[in-house]
Protein backbone atom coordinates (compact mmCIF):
# COMPACT_ATOMS: atom_id res chain seq x y z
CA UNK A 1 0.00 0.00 0.00
CA UNK A 2 2.95 2.03 0.92
CA UNK A 3 4.17 1.89 -2.76
CA UNK A 4 0.75 2.99 -3.91
CA UNK A 5 0.37 5.64 -2.53
CA UNK A 6 3.78 6.97 -2.75
CA UNK A 7 3.42 6.81 -6.58
CA UNK A 8 1.16 9.02 -7.01
CA UNK A 9 1.27 13.06 -6.25
CA UNK A 10 -1.84 13.56 -4.07
CA UNK A 11 -1.92 17.40 -3.15
CA UNK A 12 -0.13 20.26 -3.05
CA UNK A 13 0.01 21.64 0.98
CA UNK A 14 2.44 24.40 0.39
CA UNK A 15 1.96 28.48 0.17
CA UNK A 16 3.55 29.56 -2.14
CA UNK A 17 5.65 33.32 -3.51
CA UNK A 18 4.43 36.80 -2.74
CA UNK A 19 3.08 39.79 -4.94
CA UNK A 20 4.83 42.18 -6.92
CA UNK A 21 3.16 45.56 -7.97
CA UNK A 22 2.38 46.67 -11.77
CA UNK A 23 4.08 50.03 -12.82
CA UNK A 24 0.89 52.03 -14.08
CA UNK A 25 2.89 53.46 -17.19
CA UNK A 26 5.38 50.94 -18.16
CA UNK A 27 7.70 51.87 -20.75
CA UNK A 28 7.62 50.62 -24.41
CA UNK A 29 10.12 48.87 -25.91
CA UNK A 30 11.20 48.89 -29.15
CA UNK A 31 12.61 46.16 -31.48
CA UNK A 32 15.87 47.37 -31.47
CA UNK A 33 16.29 47.79 -27.91
CA UNK A 34 15.55 43.67 -27.87
CA UNK A 35 17.39 43.09 -30.71
CA UNK A 36 20.66 44.93 -28.85
CA UNK A 37 19.69 42.89 -25.92
CA UNK A 38 19.59 39.50 -27.52
CA UNK A 39 23.15 40.25 -29.22
CA UNK A 40 24.51 40.62 -25.92
CA UNK A 41 22.81 37.42 -24.50
CA UNK A 42 23.35 33.55 -25.36
CA UNK A 43 19.69 32.84 -24.30
CA UNK A 44 16.62 33.24 -25.70
CA UNK A 45 16.06 37.06 -25.98
CA UNK A 46 11.71 36.43 -26.48
CA UNK A 47 8.64 39.28 -26.54
CA UNK A 48 5.23 38.34 -26.32
CA UNK A 49 4.60 37.55 -30.33
CA UNK A 50 7.61 35.73 -30.62
CA UNK A 51 7.09 31.71 -30.60
CA UNK A 52 8.10 29.99 -27.78
CA UNK A 53 7.23 33.12 -25.55
CA UNK A 54 4.32 31.25 -24.15
CA UNK A 55 6.29 28.05 -22.84
CA UNK A 56 9.83 30.49 -21.71
CA UNK A 57 7.39 31.87 -19.29
CA UNK A 58 4.99 29.18 -18.32
CA UNK A 59 4.94 29.32 -14.58
CA UNK A 60 3.88 26.20 -11.88
CA UNK A 61 0.35 28.14 -11.53
CA UNK A 62 -1.32 28.34 -14.61
CA UNK A 63 -4.42 30.43 -13.18
CA UNK A 64 -1.47 33.37 -13.27
CA UNK A 65 -1.12 35.21 -16.85
CA UNK A 66 2.79 35.85 -17.36
CA UNK A 67 3.34 38.30 -19.73
CA UNK A 68 6.07 40.83 -19.70
CA UNK A 69 7.50 42.74 -22.12
CA UNK A 70 10.61 40.83 -22.73
CA UNK A 71 11.59 37.15 -21.28
CA UNK A 72 15.20 36.60 -20.72
CA UNK A 73 15.81 33.05 -20.52
CA UNK A 74 19.60 33.08 -19.04
CA UNK A 75 22.21 30.80 -19.89
CA UNK A 76 25.02 32.24 -17.79
CA UNK A 77 25.68 34.62 -15.35
CA UNK A 78 26.91 36.71 -17.95
CA UNK A 79 23.08 36.56 -19.15
CA UNK A 80 21.95 37.76 -16.09
CA UNK A 81 24.34 39.85 -15.79
CA UNK A 82 23.50 41.90 -19.28
CA UNK A 83 19.71 41.15 -18.38
CA UNK A 84 19.79 43.22 -14.97
CA UNK A 85 21.98 46.24 -16.61
CA UNK A 86 19.28 46.15 -19.66
CA UNK A 87 16.21 46.55 -17.16
CA UNK A 88 18.10 49.52 -14.95
CA UNK A 89 19.32 51.32 -18.41
CA UNK A 90 15.50 51.10 -19.16
CA UNK A 91 13.94 51.94 -15.91
CA UNK A 92 12.41 48.41 -16.70
CA UNK A 93 11.16 46.76 -13.42
CA UNK A 94 13.01 42.65 -13.31
CA UNK A 95 11.33 39.78 -11.82
CA UNK A 96 12.60 36.16 -11.27
CA UNK A 97 11.48 33.17 -12.29
CA UNK A 98 12.72 29.54 -11.93
CA UNK A 99 10.28 26.94 -11.31
CA UNK A 100 7.78 28.99 -11.29
CA UNK A 101 6.31 27.97 -8.13
CA UNK A 102 6.71 31.73 -6.45
CA UNK A 103 4.39 33.44 -8.57
CA UNK A 104 0.56 34.59 -6.89
CA UNK A 105 0.28 37.75 -9.22
CA UNK A 106 0.27 38.69 -12.70
CA UNK A 107 2.62 40.31 -14.97
CA UNK A 108 1.81 42.77 -17.56
CA UNK A 109 5.54 44.50 -18.13
CA UNK A 110 8.93 44.86 -17.68
CA UNK A 111 11.77 41.80 -17.72
CA UNK A 112 11.17 38.48 -16.46
CA UNK A 113 14.44 36.73 -16.40
CA UNK A 114 13.74 32.98 -16.84
CA UNK A 115 16.97 30.69 -14.39
CA UNK A 116 16.00 27.78 -14.95
CA UNK A 117 18.43 26.80 -17.36
CA UNK A 118 21.48 27.44 -14.41
CA UNK A 119 20.17 23.89 -12.22
CA UNK A 120 23.81 22.78 -11.78
CA UNK A 121 24.46 21.06 -8.80
CA UNK A 122 28.11 19.93 -7.75
CA UNK A 123 28.60 18.38 -4.26
CA UNK A 124 31.90 18.37 -2.41
CA UNK A 125 31.66 15.24 -0.38
CA UNK A 126 35.05 16.39 1.97
CA UNK A 127 32.97 19.67 3.19
CA UNK A 128 29.09 18.60 2.51
CA UNK A 129 28.55 21.22 0.40
CA UNK A 130 26.40 21.41 -2.51
CA UNK A 131 27.21 24.31 -5.03
CA UNK A 132 23.34 25.07 -6.44
CA UNK A 133 22.35 26.63 -9.99
CA UNK A 134 19.74 29.49 -9.80
CA UNK A 135 17.32 27.16 -11.69
CA UNK A 136 18.32 23.93 -9.87
CA UNK A 137 14.77 22.53 -7.76
CA UNK A 138 15.29 19.71 -5.00
CA UNK A 139 14.89 16.59 -7.23
CA UNK A 140 18.21 18.33 -9.09
CA UNK A 141 19.68 18.47 -5.25
CA UNK A 142 18.80 15.42 -4.14
CA UNK A 143 19.71 13.48 -6.95
CA UNK A 144 23.43 15.05 -6.64
CA UNK A 145 23.68 14.85 -3.22
CA UNK A 146 22.21 10.70 -2.58
CA UNK A 147 25.00 9.16 -3.81
CA UNK A 148 26.84 10.09 -0.92
CA UNK A 149 24.81 9.79 1.82
CA UNK A 150 24.14 13.53 2.49
CA UNK A 151 21.14 15.42 2.14
CA UNK A 152 20.19 18.97 1.60
CA UNK A 153 16.73 19.75 4.17
CA UNK A 154 14.44 20.29 1.36
CA UNK A 155 10.45 21.44 1.71
CA UNK A 156 7.68 19.23 0.88
CA UNK A 157 7.97 19.36 -2.93
CA UNK A 158 10.93 18.26 -4.78
CA UNK A 159 9.65 20.75 -8.03
CA UNK A 160 10.33 23.83 -6.18
CA UNK A 161 13.05 26.21 -6.99
CA UNK A 162 16.12 25.51 -4.51
CA UNK A 163 16.93 28.91 -4.49
CA UNK A 164 13.66 30.89 -4.12
CA UNK A 165 12.61 28.25 -1.30
CA UNK A 166 15.58 28.77 0.65
CA UNK A 167 15.22 32.58 -0.10
CA UNK A 168 11.93 32.56 2.03
CA UNK A 169 13.56 30.62 5.20
CA UNK A 170 11.77 27.16 4.26
CA UNK A 171 10.46 24.90 6.63
CA UNK A 172 9.70 21.17 5.49
CA UNK A 173 9.65 17.64 6.66
CA UNK A 174 12.19 18.08 8.94
CA UNK A 175 12.22 21.42 10.24
CA UNK A 176 11.98 20.13 14.00
CA UNK A 177 15.22 18.58 13.70
CA UNK A 178 17.27 20.02 11.58
CA UNK A 179 15.62 23.94 11.78
CA UNK A 180 14.77 26.54 8.90
CA UNK A 181 16.16 24.70 5.50
CA UNK A 182 18.04 28.21 4.76
CA UNK A 183 19.71 27.67 7.94
CA UNK A 184 22.11 25.49 5.81
CA UNK A 185 23.39 28.09 3.10
CA UNK A 186 26.34 28.90 3.59
CA UNK A 187 26.87 31.75 1.10
CA UNK A 188 25.49 33.22 -1.97
CA UNK A 189 26.74 34.54 -5.72
CA UNK A 190 24.64 37.31 -6.48
CA UNK A 191 24.17 39.92 -9.01
CA UNK A 192 22.97 43.28 -7.62
CA UNK A 193 21.04 45.91 -8.87
CA UNK A 194 23.82 48.23 -10.37
CA UNK A 195 25.08 44.65 -12.52
CA UNK A 196 27.76 44.07 -9.94
CA UNK A 197 28.37 40.78 -8.94
CA UNK A 198 29.42 40.19 -5.40
CA UNK A 199 29.57 37.11 -2.59
CA UNK A 200 27.21 37.32 -0.31
CA UNK A 201 28.29 35.33 3.11
CA UNK A 202 29.40 35.77 6.70
CA UNK A 203 32.63 37.61 5.81
CA UNK A 204 32.11 39.30 2.64
CA UNK A 205 29.05 41.39 2.25
CA UNK A 206 27.39 39.49 5.64
CA UNK A 207 24.40 42.65 5.75
CA UNK A 208 23.28 40.71 2.24
CA UNK A 209 23.80 37.15 3.53
CA UNK A 210 21.87 38.01 6.63
CA UNK A 211 19.29 39.38 4.71
CA UNK A 212 19.11 36.60 2.14
CA UNK A 213 18.44 33.60 4.60
CA UNK A 214 14.83 34.39 4.41
CA UNK A 215 14.10 38.05 2.96
CA UNK A 216 13.34 36.41 -0.06
CA UNK A 217 13.22 39.17 -2.79
CA UNK A 218 13.86 42.93 -3.98
CA UNK A 219 17.59 42.15 -2.56
CA UNK A 220 19.31 41.08 -6.22
CA UNK A 221 19.71 37.99 -8.71
CA UNK A 222 20.94 34.81 -6.57
CA UNK A 223 22.80 33.18 -9.29
CA UNK A 224 24.24 30.26 -6.86
CA UNK A 225 24.18 29.27 -3.37
CA UNK A 226 26.17 26.73 -1.12
CA UNK A 227 24.47 24.66 0.97
CA UNK A 228 25.58 22.48 3.94
CA UNK A 229 24.13 19.01 3.21
CA UNK A 230 23.57 16.45 6.30
CA UNK A 231 25.20 12.94 6.43
CA UNK A 232 21.79 10.92 6.46
CA UNK A 233 20.54 8.32 4.20
CA UNK A 234 16.87 7.19 5.57
CA UNK A 235 14.36 8.37 7.81
CA UNK A 236 11.44 6.84 9.63
CA UNK A 237 8.11 8.74 8.41
CA UNK A 238 5.53 8.81 5.44
CA UNK A 239 1.11 9.67 6.38
CA UNK A 240 -0.97 7.91 8.28
CA UNK A 241 -5.00 8.21 6.47
CA UNK A 242 -7.87 8.43 9.10
CA UNK A 243 -11.28 8.18 7.68
CA UNK A 244 -13.83 10.80 7.86
CA UNK A 245 -15.97 9.16 10.82
CA UNK A 246 -12.28 9.37 12.88
CA UNK A 247 -10.75 12.59 11.59
CA UNK A 248 -12.28 14.63 15.05
CA UNK A 249 -10.35 11.57 17.47
CA UNK A 250 -7.25 12.22 15.12
CA UNK A 251 -6.84 16.42 15.18
CA UNK A 252 -7.73 16.15 18.77
CA UNK A 253 -4.95 13.89 19.93
CA UNK A 254 -2.44 14.99 17.87
CA UNK A 255 -3.30 18.28 19.43
CA UNK A 256 -3.08 16.48 22.54
CA UNK A 257 0.06 14.91 21.55
CA UNK A 258 1.77 17.62 19.56
CA UNK A 259 2.17 19.45 23.04
CA UNK A 260 4.69 17.10 24.20
CA UNK A 261 6.32 16.02 21.03
CA UNK A 262 10.23 14.89 20.83
CA UNK A 263 11.75 17.07 19.23
CA UNK A 264 13.47 15.15 16.97
CA UNK A 265 10.09 14.20 15.39
CA UNK A 266 8.27 16.94 12.96
CA UNK A 267 4.77 16.28 11.98
CA UNK A 268 1.96 17.85 10.33
CA UNK A 269 -1.94 17.13 10.09
CA UNK A 270 -4.20 18.36 6.36
CA UNK A 271 -8.01 17.66 6.26
CA UNK A 272 -7.84 16.82 2.72
CA UNK A 273 -11.03 16.53 0.56
CA UNK A 274 -10.20 13.84 -2.65
CA UNK A 275 -11.62 14.11 -5.27
CA UNK A 276 -13.02 11.19 -7.30
CA UNK A 277 -10.41 10.97 -9.80
CA UNK A 278 -8.77 7.83 -11.12
CA UNK A 279 -5.60 8.90 -10.56
CA UNK A 280 -6.50 9.45 -6.63
CA UNK A 281 -6.00 5.61 -4.99
CA UNK A 282 -8.99 3.93 -4.62
CA UNK A 283 -9.28 4.24 -0.79
CA UNK A 284 -8.76 7.27 -0.49
CA UNK A 285 -10.80 8.38 -3.83
CA UNK A 286 -13.83 10.97 -3.63
CA UNK A 287 -13.28 10.54 0.74
CA UNK A 288 -12.38 13.59 3.04
CA UNK A 289 -9.45 12.14 4.76
CA UNK A 290 -6.92 13.20 8.00
CA UNK A 291 -3.60 12.37 6.48
CA UNK A 292 -1.16 12.49 9.43
CA UNK A 293 2.60 12.79 8.08
CA UNK A 294 5.25 12.19 10.63
CA UNK A 295 9.49 11.91 9.78
CA UNK A 296 11.88 11.00 12.48
CA UNK A 297 15.78 11.12 11.88
CA UNK A 298 16.73 7.87 13.25
CA UNK A 299 16.35 4.08 13.25
CA UNK A 300 13.13 1.87 12.94
CA UNK A 301 12.74 1.07 16.24
CA UNK A 302 13.01 4.67 17.43
CA UNK A 303 10.99 5.60 14.72
CA UNK A 304 8.54 2.85 15.65
CA UNK A 305 8.50 3.96 19.31
CA UNK A 306 7.75 7.92 18.67
CA UNK A 307 5.36 7.12 15.98
CA UNK A 308 3.19 4.73 18.34
CA UNK A 309 0.91 7.18 19.88
CA UNK A 310 0.13 8.33 17.12
CA UNK A 311 -1.04 5.26 15.50
CA UNK A 312 -3.20 5.04 18.06
CA UNK A 313 -5.34 7.73 17.73
CA UNK A 314 -7.85 5.96 15.77
CA UNK A 315 -7.78 2.81 13.15
CA UNK A 316 -5.91 4.33 9.97
CA UNK A 317 -7.44 3.99 6.59
CA UNK A 318 -3.93 3.45 5.47
CA UNK A 319 -0.15 3.44 7.76
CA UNK A 320 2.13 4.81 4.98
CA UNK A 321 4.53 5.38 7.51
CA UNK A 322 8.16 2.98 7.32
CA UNK A 323 11.74 3.45 6.50
CA UNK A 324 12.21 6.06 3.78
CA UNK A 325 15.55 6.77 1.63
CA UNK A 326 15.97 10.57 2.33
CA UNK A 327 16.55 10.54 -1.60
CA UNK A 328 12.20 10.00 -1.16
CA UNK A 329 11.20 12.73 1.04
CA UNK A 330 9.33 13.96 -1.27
CA UNK A 331 6.67 11.28 -0.01
CA UNK A 332 5.88 12.42 2.75
CA UNK A 333 4.04 15.08 1.82
CA UNK A 334 3.84 13.44 -1.85
CA UNK A 335 2.96 17.26 -3.66
CA UNK A 336 2.30 17.39 -7.36
CA UNK A 337 4.90 17.82 -9.72
CA UNK A 338 2.73 18.91 -12.57
CA UNK A 339 1.67 22.42 -12.85
CA UNK A 340 -1.92 23.24 -13.18
CA UNK A 341 -4.39 25.67 -11.40
CA UNK A 342 -4.01 26.64 -7.92
CA UNK A 343 -4.99 28.91 -5.09
CA UNK A 344 -3.57 29.04 -1.73
CA UNK A 345 -3.01 31.42 1.36
CA UNK A 346 -1.39 30.62 4.81
CA UNK A 347 -0.59 32.00 8.50
CA UNK A 348 1.21 30.85 11.67
CA UNK A 349 -0.64 29.40 14.31
CA UNK A 350 0.33 30.26 18.09
CA UNK A 351 -0.31 27.08 20.42
CA UNK A 352 -3.19 24.89 19.92
CA UNK A 353 -6.15 23.71 22.27
CA UNK A 354 -8.94 21.65 21.93
CA UNK A 355 -11.25 24.85 21.31
CA UNK A 356 -8.99 25.76 18.31
CA UNK A 357 -10.10 21.70 17.50
CA UNK A 358 -13.72 22.91 18.19
CA UNK A 359 -13.27 26.03 15.58
CA UNK A 360 -11.49 23.97 12.72
CA UNK A 361 -13.71 20.91 12.34
CA UNK A 362 -16.48 23.29 12.48
CA UNK A 363 -15.28 24.88 9.18
CA UNK A 364 -13.83 21.69 7.75
CA UNK A 365 -14.48 18.88 9.34
CA UNK A 366 -16.71 16.07 8.90
CA UNK A 367 -20.25 17.03 7.46
CA UNK A 368 -18.97 20.35 6.03
CA UNK A 369 -18.89 22.05 2.86
CA UNK A 370 -16.34 24.25 1.83
CA UNK A 371 -14.34 25.22 -1.39
CA UNK A 372 -11.17 23.82 -0.46
CA UNK A 373 -8.96 20.77 -0.69
CA UNK A 374 -7.13 20.69 2.05
CA UNK A 375 -6.33 22.97 5.27
CA UNK A 376 -2.86 21.65 6.51
CA UNK A 377 -1.09 22.56 10.03
CA UNK A 378 2.60 21.83 10.72
CA UNK A 379 4.33 21.80 13.73
CA UNK A 380 7.30 24.14 14.14
CA UNK A 381 9.56 24.74 16.75
CA UNK A 382 12.29 22.51 18.60
CA UNK A 383 15.33 23.72 15.80
CA UNK A 384 13.19 25.52 13.84
CA UNK A 385 12.93 28.48 16.80
CA UNK A 386 16.18 28.91 17.35
CA UNK A 387 18.07 31.13 14.62
CA UNK A 388 21.69 30.57 13.65
CA UNK A 389 24.92 32.34 14.63
CA UNK A 390 25.03 36.17 13.36
CA UNK A 391 21.25 35.86 12.75
CA UNK A 392 18.99 35.19 9.63
CA UNK A 393 16.09 37.53 8.51
CA UNK A 394 13.66 34.18 8.90
CA UNK A 395 10.14 35.40 9.97
CA UNK A 396 8.04 33.49 12.09
CA UNK A 397 10.05 31.53 14.03
CA UNK A 398 8.56 32.15 17.72
CA UNK A 399 5.25 30.39 16.39
CA UNK A 400 3.84 26.87 17.55
CA UNK A 401 2.50 25.73 13.49
CA UNK A 402 1.95 26.97 10.31
CA UNK A 403 -1.76 27.40 8.60
CA UNK A 404 -1.66 26.87 4.48
CA UNK A 405 -5.80 26.83 3.07
CA UNK A 406 -5.59 25.16 -0.76
CA UNK A 407 -8.35 25.73 -2.78
CA UNK A 408 -10.56 23.91 -5.17
CA UNK A 409 -8.22 24.67 -8.27
CA UNK A 410 -11.09 26.57 -10.40
CA UNK A 411 -10.14 30.14 -11.34
CA UNK A 412 -14.00 31.02 -10.99
CA UNK A 413 -13.37 30.60 -7.38
CA UNK A 414 -10.07 32.63 -6.73
CA UNK A 415 -11.20 36.37 -6.91
CA UNK A 416 -14.08 36.27 -4.39
CA UNK A 417 -14.85 32.86 -3.21
CA UNK A 418 -11.70 31.58 -1.72
CA UNK A 419 -10.42 34.68 -0.07
CA UNK A 420 -13.80 35.08 1.22
CA UNK A 421 -14.11 31.83 2.61
CA UNK A 422 -10.31 32.33 4.38
CA UNK A 423 -10.92 35.47 5.86
CA UNK A 424 -13.94 33.79 7.61
CA UNK A 425 -11.63 30.70 8.60
CA UNK A 426 -9.07 33.09 9.87
CA UNK A 427 -11.82 34.94 12.04
CA UNK A 428 -12.94 31.97 13.60
CA UNK A 429 -9.28 30.79 14.56
CA UNK A 430 -8.32 34.58 15.71
CA UNK A 431 -7.73 33.37 18.84
CA UNK A 432 -4.40 31.26 17.75
CA UNK A 433 -3.61 33.41 14.95
CA UNK A 434 0.03 34.96 15.10
CA UNK A 435 0.29 38.34 14.51
CA UNK A 436 2.73 37.51 12.31
CA UNK A 437 3.72 35.16 9.59
CA UNK A 438 6.89 33.60 7.47
CA UNK A 439 7.03 35.06 3.87
CA UNK A 440 6.88 31.70 2.39
CA UNK A 441 3.48 30.79 3.91
CA UNK A 442 2.21 34.57 3.59
CA UNK A 443 0.37 33.86 -0.12
CA UNK A 444 -0.11 36.34 -1.38
CA UNK A 445 0.34 39.71 0.70
CA UNK A 446 -1.61 42.18 -1.07
CA UNK A 447 -1.07 44.82 1.10
CA UNK A 448 1.43 46.35 2.57
CA UNK A 449 0.03 45.24 6.08
CA UNK A 450 0.32 41.46 5.32
CA UNK A 451 3.53 41.81 3.53
CA UNK A 452 5.22 43.41 6.45
CA UNK A 453 3.58 40.73 9.43
CA UNK A 454 6.12 38.48 7.40
CA UNK A 455 8.74 39.21 9.60
CA UNK A 456 9.07 40.88 12.77
CA UNK A 457 9.24 44.16 12.89
CA UNK A 458 12.70 44.90 13.75
CA UNK A 459 13.81 42.25 11.21
CA UNK A 460 11.34 44.28 8.76
CA UNK A 461 13.17 47.77 9.51
CA UNK A 462 16.62 46.43 8.74
CA UNK A 463 15.37 44.19 5.95
CA UNK A 464 14.31 47.41 4.40
CA UNK A 465 17.42 49.11 4.72
CA UNK A 466 19.59 46.50 2.95
CA UNK A 467 17.24 46.56 -0.05
CA UNK A 468 17.26 50.14 -0.14
CA UNK A 469 21.21 49.93 0.11
CA UNK A 470 21.46 47.40 -2.76
CA UNK A 471 18.45 48.34 -5.05
CA UNK A 472 18.14 52.12 -4.06
CA UNK A 473 16.11 52.59 -7.25
CA UNK A 474 13.72 49.74 -6.16
CA UNK A 475 14.82 47.16 -9.60
CA UNK A 476 13.66 44.33 -8.58
CA UNK A 477 10.20 45.15 -7.69
CA UNK A 478 8.86 43.47 -4.46
CA UNK A 479 5.90 43.84 -2.25
CA UNK A 480 3.16 45.98 -2.69
CA UNK A 481 4.07 49.59 -2.34
CA UNK A 482 4.42 51.68 0.91
CA UNK A 483 2.19 54.25 1.51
Amino acid sequence: MFSEIASKPLLSVGARGYRVPMPANPPALSPDLVAALASRVSGPVLTPSDEGFAQEVAGFNLAIPLIPDVAVGANSQADVVEAVRFAAANSLPLRIHATGHGTHHPISDGVLLVTRRLNAVSVDPETRIASIGAGANWADVTAAAAPHGLTGIPGSSVTVGAVGYILGGGLGPLARSHGVSSDWVRGFTVVTASGDVVEANAAEHPDLFWALRGGKGGLGVVTEMRLELVPLESVYAGSLFFAEEHIEAALRGWIEWSSSADDSVTTSVAVVNFPAFEAVPEPLRGRRVLTLRFAHPGDEAEGRRLAAPLRALAPALIDAIGVLPTSQLRLIHNDPDEPGNGWSAGALLNDLDQAFADALLAAVGPGTNSPVIAVEIRHMGAAAAHDVAGGSAVGGRDSGFTLSVIGVPDPSLFDSVLPAFHAGLLASLDEWVSPETTINFAGDPHDRESFESAWPPLIFERLDAVRRLYDPSGLFTYGPPAG
